[in-house]
């Protein structure tokens, strides 16, 4: 026979497990809830690297279109240079 100790430990314990499984099955509640939010705020990051990444992958050819430029403008000083020459010694042989 169990005696009256026993039964006010079960007794305790029997309280005690009802009134902490509703707390702790909120807590867990509130955990998912909170990863959940975060697995979606990752997913909109996501979403907003790949968008930076795309839109960002032209500056290199805006670069390569920088120094071609740059060749183009220097081969046209050139240009402009000889033809300044030509049209001097044009001049000069008109005369």
């Amino acid at each position: 026979m169990m005696s009256q100790a026993v039964y006010v430990i079960w007794a305790i314990l029997l309280v005690v497990v009802i009134l902490a499984v509703p707390l702790l099955v909120s807590l867990l509640h509130r955990t998912y809830r909170s990863a959940r939010n975060i697995e979606q705020y990752l997913e909109q990051m996501y979403t907003a690297g790949v968008g930076i990444a795309d839109n960002t992958g032209h500056i290199k050819a805006l670069e390569s279109t920088i120094e071609t430029a740059t060749t183009i403008l220097k081969v046209a000083g050139d240009i402009n240079s000889n033809a300044e020459t030509v049209k001097k010694t044009m001049a000069a042989r008109a005369d």
